[in-house]
């Protein structure tokens, strides 16, 4: 009776898994609990210039490491100490993944996973050039094609040998499922998704990751059509890339869907099948996750906006100050020429608070736009949730109430009044938002001794002052919670939310010395405990008012500034100061006149001004040739005044002022020249 030939199947199963770890541009390689080479591809040995007759099945792991030690890919030192370290390390298999560089110049990126059973699978990834993809995979469908002729003559001569031996035919056999499970298992193993799809737009092969990022079990993919699997939303993204697939073009394309409510992103190359007569079979699919990228690349974008919201608060902040000096100016000697007035005083006095509310608000933009520092204050917490609650209280909808629970009068904490008033508001409205049929927020307020050992807070031992906001809306769950003061990280729709505000809050209370915590569960609502420094309200000086002369002698002064209103206001106080005052509109002129009137004593210039000469320059210039000549400054942007001051330590006026702050900015540089 003839002897049967063996049935083919599994030798093609394993042509065409190994065909397609082939035509990966990520090198691979298994290693057995022996350390023995299994598995591995071309791009493996290309990636890390390894010669072919270096790999073979059963080569041992300790010659590739022989052969980078020798030819000094670990640098300088003893050979066989290199080779052991990385053979006991290699025999201790951990999960890892690292990049190294390779003397070429290239930069793999290396991931090693432990297999069942023992043994492991390395992947390399060539991060240096994504373009090379492109010729790599034609460069590789050239060998394939060699080593599908190949493959086919040995399975040939091995066909004829079980047709001699029958006794071998079962163990052949049972090698070649052994092999099939083992591609199998490297297939389902590496973070790729791998399918093969045919002429027809039916699945003949798909790994496991595959299965499940699509939320099939294991194996139900295949013979199903392209559509039914990946469902009509991604097959809309994607149907053009499946007809040129088919057509016999490689495409790589970028598709998004929704995957246990969250929305994912995922890039996929079609690497066709191309038979001899130019027909395409088919194509082979690669893909793999890139959500994480697409969210920096968003991450990255609202920086930039960020950066440009920076950039144009601090030119709004120069004119508007410049505006708020006329104001105030104006409202000031108002008030101080009718000080018995009453109805003067009725309409002077809620302008003047409007007005220096003006000024916090541009100060809270500059901080918020971190062109400007922190500067910390004794606050009055009490006061400050009063305030809060009556602003907040109008962007609330009835179904809210607000509670408050302050612990004593007079709780003062170390802070920047404007950041803490911005955290809380935006506590509350977050709590707004979790709550939109209606419900309860609490602000309470009580101090609280944090002693050595771990806290909530992550804080040094000492007092403090906890500030507690509380709702009873939706929660978050702990997903959610664990990435909740991630910058950027936000549950909102687009556009309703930057994901700045908890990360931000979080920023401004480590950098005053406390800490935030946060606790929440869904449907438990969610609760915000911010805690900052106590202190006495006495331990901070009171701001100096006194105003007068101050033995000035009436010294000549020069101002300088570009703003004929600014200049008239700062000019009228300087004359109810007792000072003589000559004007000049820029650095140039008044270089000039510093230059031919020697009675000028005093020179107070605007920082930011037209022409070649700003006032950090004229003051530079003008302390070169009269280093006598006593200098103030005036800024309506902050950062700027800060950097002349780092500069040349001269007092530096913050628009808007009043005439006390001019005062007392005249005698400390009259102190600084004594």
């Amino acid at each position: 009776m003839p002897i049967q030939p063996p049935t083919p199947a599994p030798v093609d199963r394993l042509n065409m898994l190994q065909a397609g770890l082939d035509l990966l541009d990520q090198g691979i390689t298994v290693f057995d609990a022996d350390l023995r080479l299994i598995a591995w591809n071309r791009t493996f040995l290309e990636l890390l210039d390894f010669p072919e007759a270096l790999a073979s099945v059963g080569a041992p792991f300790e010659s590739f490491i022989r052969f980078n030690a020798e030819r000094g890919e670990y640098g300088p030192g003893d050979i066989e100490a290199q080779v052991a370290e990385r053979l006991a390390a290699a025999a201790r298999f951990m999960p890892h993944v690292r990049e190294r560089q390779r003397p070429n110049g290239r930069v793999l990126l290396l991931r090693g996973e432990p297999l069942p059973g023992r043994g492991f699978v390395t992947l390399y990834t060539d991060i240096t050039e994504q373009r090379y993809i492109e010729h790599l995979t034609e460069h590789q469908n050239i060998q394939l094609e060699e080593r599908v002729r190949r493959r086919t003559a040995q399975l040939e001569n091995a066909n004829a040998t079980l047709r001699r031996v029958s006794s071998d035919n079962e163990r052949i056999a049972a090698a070649l499922g052994r092999s099939e499970a083992r591609l199998r298992l490297i297939n389902d193993t590496i973070p790729i998704l791998i399918g093969y799809v045919d002429q027809n737009e039916v699945y003949q092969y798909a790994n496991k990751g595959y299965s499940d990022w699509y939320g099939h079990p294991e194996g139900t993919v295949t013979g199903r059509a392209v559509h039914d699997v990946i469902g009509p939303h991604v097959y809309a993204q994607v149907r053009d890339s499946v007809r040129k697939a088919l057509a016999g073009q490689q495409v790589t394309y970028e598709y998004q869907m929704e995957r246990q409510g969250q929305t994912v992103f995922a890039r996929s190359t079609l690497v066709p099948e191309i038979s001899a007569e130019g027909e395409a079979l088919g194509f082979f699919v690669f893909s793999h996750e890139v959500t994480e990228q697409k969210r920096m690349q968003a991450a990255l974008v609202q920086a930039q906006k960020m950066e440009a919201v920076g950039q144009l608060t601090g030119g709004l902040a120069h004119d508007f100050n410049n505006l708020l000096t006329v104001v105030i100016g104006n409202l000031a000697a108002l008030q101080d020429q009718r000080p018995d007035d009453a109805g003067v005083n009725e309409f002077v006095a809620p302008a003047l608070q409007s007005a220096r509310r003006g000024v916090q608000l541009i100060k809270r933009l500059l901080t918020f736009s971190r062109q400007q520092p922190l500067a910390p204050e004794s606050v009055d917490i009490g006061q400050l949730i009063g305030g809060l609650v009556k602003l907040v209280r109008r962007s609330l909808p009835e179904t809210i109430s607000v509670r408050t629970e302050t612990a004593a009068a007079g709780l003062h904490a170390l802070a920047d009044p404007g950041q803490l008033e911005s955290a809380l508001l935006n506590f509350a409205l977050n709590a707004r938002d979790a709550m939109p049929d209606g419900g309860c927020l609490r602000i309470a307020a009580d101090a609280v001794e944090v002693l050595d050992g771990g806290n909530d807070f992550d804080a040094p031992p000492g007092r403090y002052v906890v500030i507690t906001v509380s709702d009873n809306g939706c929660g978050m769950d702990a997903a959610t919670l664990a990435r909740a003061c991630e910058p950027f990280f936000t549950t909102k729709r687009f556009g309703l939310g930057s994901g700045l505000g908890l990360a931000m809050a979080y920023g401004f209370a480590r950098q005053s010395g406390g800490g935030m915590s946060l606790h929440s569960q869904p449907g438990q609502g969610t609760t915000v405990r911010l805690a900052l420094p106590q202190i006495a309200p006495d331990l901070r000086a009171p701001i100096e008012t006194a105003d007068g002369m101050d033995d000035n002698d009436g010294e000549l002064v020069l101002l300088v500034e570009d703003d004929a209103s600014v200049r008239r206001v700062v000019r009228q106080q300087l004359l109810d100061l007792g000072h003589p005052v000559l004007e000049a509109e820029n650095g140039e002129q008044a270089l000039e006149m510093i230059a031919h009137i020697v009675d000028i004593g005093v020179l107070v210039s605007d920082i930011i001004m037209p022409g070649k000469l700003n006032g950090r320059q004229l003051a530079e210039a003008a302390l070169a040739c009269r280093p006598d000549l006593r200098v103030v400054l005036m800024s309506g942007y902050t950062d700027d005044g800060s950097s002349a001051a780092r500069g040349s330590h001269l007092p530096v006026l913050a628009k808007p002022f009043v005439r006390q702050e001019l005062a007392s900015a005249l005698r400390q540089a009259r102190k600084e020249k004594a």
